[in-house]
C-alpha cells in the first residue's frame, strides 16, 4: 500500500477487468449515507485505474456514471451498482450502494457479494459524519467478522474538517478499541486563498512520512514540511501502537517500546494482516478527482490499501450450502470445484431482458452452461418457490448502462447473466447434475403498506405480471392480496422506495397505477344480544317465494367466530331448509351489517319460522337469514373490532423515552422493555394497526434512523365508541358523495 511506497498500475481502458483465479479478486462494497460521496469516490477509481479517461468516457462509449431514469431524476442513487476496475493485475469489484435507508435491501446484497466493506464518511461539517444507520451498519460487519476501512470524503470543501472526522470515526466506530481506527495519512494543505482555505494538495503517509503531493494532477512523492513533523511523529506513534497491538508477533510491542526502530516493511505486512481479518480498520482520505487530473487525491493510497490489505475470496468463509436432500455440505473458494452461486440482484435491461447479478463462491460459470435454479420461495413476499435447470445466456461484466462481454466467472468473482427467466433476488446457481442451496442472508421485512389500483382497463391487465416481475428483482418488498379489504398491496421499506416501485411499474413495465388509502381490515360484531325476524314473502305469479325465521343473537368471545344453533321444534322450519338458514346468515355476516365489515363473534340462534308446501325453497330461507340478521344489527349496538399488533422496536437507550410516549399517543399499551445488546434496548407494546400504517416513516425520523421494528398481528379488539363513530360518519359522507 501507499504506506510501502509502492505504486499500482491502471488497467486498460475500454476493456473489462478479468481474473483467472480468486486471489486476484477484491470484492469491496461502499457503505455510508445520502452524500457521502460513493459514487463520486467510484468516479475517482475508475479514472484512477484508467477505467475511463478524462472525460469520464470509455472507448466503448460507457461512463460509470450512467445511471437510470429514476436516479437522474431523483438526484441519488437507488439500486446497487457494480463497477469493475484493475489496480496491479488485480481485479477490484467496487460495490455502491444507495445511502437512503429505504434502499437497505441493495445494501443487504452489497454485503453479501463482497468480503470487505468501505465505509464513506463526509469531512464537510454541515454533513452527517457518522449516523446512527452507519453505526448499526458497522455493527452488522463486525458481528460477522468483515474486514472494514474508512475513507473521509469531501476534504475539497471549505468546511472539511479531517481531524475532527477522524476522531469522530474513532470515538463511534471503534466502540471499546477506539485505537483500533486510526488514520494511515494526515492531509497536507496547500496556501490560503483569497477566501482564507488552504485546500487540500497531498496525503503525508504516517508510516513512510512521506508526502504523495497531488496538486499536479499526478501523484507525485517529496519530503513533509517541517511545520508537519511534530503531528506526523504524534499520529505516528499512536498508528505504529495500535498495529502493533494486533500483531501476531507478541515480542514486537516490547521491542518498540525500548527504542527499537521497527522496519517500515515489518508494519505495512503486520497492517494488510490486520486489516484482513477485520481487527484493525485503517482510516484514510480522499477526494474527488480535480479537473483535468488523471488521479484523485488519495485514490491511489486506497487502491492499495485494498488490493494490498483487504482480503481475497480466497480468505472468506463460503456461506452455508445444503444439497437437495437437505444435508449440509462443504464447498470452498475453488474455480475446479462444483458450481455455487448467487443471484444478489436482479434487473431488466430494455435490449437484454433480464439480467442477473451473480457472485460465484465456487466452481467457474460459463456462458450456455446449464445450471439448476433453487430458491427459497418467500411466499409471503410474492415469490414463487421454485427448483428448475436453466440455460445461462451472455456473461458480461457491467460499466454504468453498458455490459462488456466476458469469457467466464471464475470463484470469487462477480458477473451479469443474461436469460435467466426463473431467477430471482437470493436464489442459488449450482450445477444441475449436483443441485446446491445457499442459506439466505437476512432480509429486513418492509413495514409500511400502499394499496395501489390499476389506472386503467389496460392497465388492470397487465397489473399481475408487472407486480411478479418487480417482487421478483426486489426481495424487500411484499405483495399481498388482502381478501379481507379487497385491496391489492405493496409492502414497501418506506415512502422513497414506495415511490420508485411505482415508478418502475411505469416506466419498465408500462403500467400505470394509482395509489389509494390503504384500508385496515376491521370487523363488526354485536354490542348485546338482539332477536329479530327475517321475512321474504313475495307472489308475482306462478310460484312465489315463502320462507319466515326468528333468530337470536348473541355476542361470544374474541376469537369464536360464528356459531349457528338450530333449535326450531314442531318443524315450523322444515329440516331441509335449515342449512339454507344458516348460509343466509353467514353470508350476511361476510358482508357486514353495518359498515361491510366481516361480523365475528357471535351465536345465532334459530328458534322459529315459517314455511310453505308450494312456495318455500332453498334460495327463500337464504333471504331470510340475511334479513334476520341485518333486522338484528338495526335494533342493537353492533361495535367495530380493530386488529392489534404485537409490536417490538428496537433503538438505542437515547430514544426509549420518546419511543414509549410515542407508542402511547398511539394508543399502545407498552407491555415492556428488555436489554438487545450494547447501549439498545427492546420496547415491546400492542398497538392498533389503524395507528402504525406509517411507523415504518416515523420511527426512522424519531430515532434518526437508527431505530428498528417488528409487526405480527395478535388480535383484533372493539375500537373506542369517538373512533368508531368518526368511521361511521366518513363512511356515510363517502357513500353520499357517491
Amino acid at each position: 500500500m501507499g504506506a510501502a511506497d509502492r505504486n499500482g498500475q491502471p488497467g486498460a481502458a475500454g476493456r473489462a477487468p478479468a481474473a483467472d483465479h480468486p486471489g486476484k479478486v477484491r470484492n469491496v462494497v461502499l457503505v455510508g449515507h445520502s452524500g457521502a460521496g460513493k459514487t463520486t469516490l467510484v468516479e475517482a477509481l475508475a479514472l484512477t485505474t484508467g477505467a475511463v479517461n478524462r472525460a469520464g468516457r470509455v472507448e466503448d462509449g460507457g461512463s460509470v456514471s450512467d445511471h437510470d431514469e429514476i436516479e437522474q431524476r431523483q438526484g441519488r442513487s437507488v439500486q446497487l451498482s457494480l463497477v469493475p476496475v484493475e489496480w496491479d493485475g488485480i481485479k477490484v469489484n467496487v460495490l455502491d450502494t444507495p445511502g437512503y435507508a429505504d434502499f437497505v435491501g441493495e445494501l443487504r446484497a452489497g454485503l453479501r457479494a463482497a468480503d470487505a466493506a468501505l465505509f464513506v464518511v463526509s469531512a464537510a461539517q454541515d454533513g452527517e459524519g457518522v449516523g446512527g444507520a452507519t453505526r448499526m451498519v458497522w455493527e452488522e460487519c463486525a458481528a460477522v467478522g468483515m474486514p472494514r476501512a474508512v475513507v473521509v470524503t469531501h476534504l475539497e470543501s471549505a468546511r472539511a474538517g479531517f481531524e475532527e472526522t477522524a476522531a469522530q470515526v474513532a470515538r463511534e466506530l471503534g466502540g471499546d478499541d477506539p485505537d483500533a481506527v486510526l488514520p494511515l495519512y494526515l492531509p497536507v494543505h496547500g496556501p490560503a486563498g483569497p477566501d482564507g482555505h488552504a485546500p487540500v494538495t497531498g496525503l503525508a503517509g504516517l508510516l513512510t512520512r512521506r508526502v504523495y503531493d497531488y496538486s499536479s494532477g499526478e501523484r507525485a512523492e517529496r519530503e513533509p514540511p517541517e511545520e508537519l513533523l511534530p503531528l506526523l511523529a504524534r499520529s505516528r506513534d499512536r498508528l505504529i501502537e495500535g498495529i502493533i497491538a494486533e500483531s501476531e508477533d507478541e515480542t514486537l510491542m516490547d521491542r518498540y517500546l525500548g527504542g527499537e526502530d521497527v522496519d517500515v516493511g515489518t508494519l505495512v505486512a503486520d497492517l494488510e494482516r490486520a486489516v484482513a481479518r477485520g481487527t484493525f480498520h485503517p482510516v484514510l482520505a480522499a477526494a474527488p478527482a480535480a479537473a483535468g487530473a488523471r488521479q484523485g487525491l488519495g485514490t491511489v493510497e486506497l487502491l492499495e490499501l485494498v488490493t494490498g490489505g483487504f482480503p481475497t475470496p480466497l480468505e472468506r468463509t463460503v456461506p452455508p450450502v445444503t444439497a437437495r436432500d437437505g444435508g449440509r455440505t462443504t464447498v470452498t473458494c475453488d474455480p475446479d470445484g462444483p458450481l455455487a452461486a448467487e443471484v444478489v440482484k436482479t434487473s431488466s435491461d430494455p435490449y437484454v431482458g433480464r439480467l442477473s447479478l451473480v457472485r460465484v463462491f465456487s466452481g467457474t460459470l460459463r456462458p450456455d452452461d446449464t445450471v439448476h435454479v433453487a430458491g427459497h420461495g418467500m411466499e409471503d413476499r410474492g415469490h414463487e418457490d421454485h427448483d428448475v435447470d436453466e440455460r445461462v445466456g451472455a456473461l458480461t461484466s457491467p460499466f454504468g448502462s453498458h455490459q462488456r462481454p466476458v469469457p467466464s466467472a471464475a470463484a470469487g468473482d462477480l458477473v451479469c447473466v443474461a436469460k435467466l427467466a426463473r431467477a430471482e433476488t437470493g436464489d442459488t446457481l449450482s450445477g444441475a447434475d449436483r443441485p446446491l442451496l445457499m442459506e439466505p442472508w437476512q432480509m429486513p421485512d418492509p413495514l409500511l403498506p400502499v394499496a395501489i389500483e390499476a389506472h386503467s382497463k389496460a392497465d388492470e391487465d397487465k397489473l399481475s405480471q408487472g407486480l411478479s416481475r418487480l417482487v421478483a428483482e426486489d426481495p424487500t418488498m411484499r405483495l399481498e392480496q388482502n381478501r379481507a379489504t379487497g385491496q391489492v398491496v405493496l409492502w414497501c421499506m418506506g415512502e422513497a422506495h414506495a415511490d420508485v416501485a411505482l415508478e418502475r411499474l411505469r416506466g419498465r413495465y408500462g403500467v400505470r397505477v394509482d395509489a389509494v388509502p390503504y384500508r385496515v381490515p376491521l370487523r363488526e360484531t354485536f354490542g348485546r344480544p338482539a332477536a329479530a325476524r327475517g321475512r321474504h314473502v313475495k307472489q308475482s305469479g306462478g310460484h312465489g317465494q315463502f320462507a319466515i325465521c326468528e333468530i337470536e343473537v348473541e355476542p361470544l368471545p374474541a376469537g369464536s367466530g360464528i356459531e349457528f344453533v338450530d333449535r326450531v321444534v314442531g318443524g315450523a322450519v322444515p329440516r331441509q331448509f335449515v342449512p339454507s338458514v344458516e348460509k343466509g346468515v353467514r353470508a350476511q355476516a361476510a358482508r357486514g351489517v353495518a359498515m361491510g365489515f366481516p361480523v365475528v363473534d357471535i351465536r345465532v340462534t334459530l328458534s322459529d319460522g315459517k314455511a310453505h308446501s308450494v312456495d318455500s325453497s332453498d334460495a327463500a330461507f337464504q333471504t331470510a337469514g340475511a334479513l334476520a340478521l341485518r333486522e338484528a344489527a338495526a335494533g342493537c349496538r353492533i361495535d367495530l373490532l380493530e386488529p392489534v399488533s404485537e409490536v417490538g422496536v428496537l433503538v438505542p437507550d437515547a430514544y426509549v423515552g420518546p419511543v414509549m410516549s410515542d407508542l402511547s399517543a398511539r394508543r399502545g399499551r407498552v407491555l415492556g422493555t428488555e436489554p438487545a445488546g450494547p447501549g439498545r434496548t427492546l420496547v415491546r407494546a400492542d398497538v392498533p394497526e389503524i395507528e402504525i400504517g406509517r411507523y415504518a416513516v416515523d420511527l426512522r425520523s424519531l430515532a434518526h434512523g437508527t431505530g428498528r421494528f417488528s409487526r405480527h398481528y395478535a388480535r383484533h379488539e372493539p375500537m373506542p365508541a369517538a373512533l368508531a363513530a368518526k368511521l361511521r360518519e366518513q363512511g356515510a359522507t363517502s357513500a353520499a358523495a357517491r
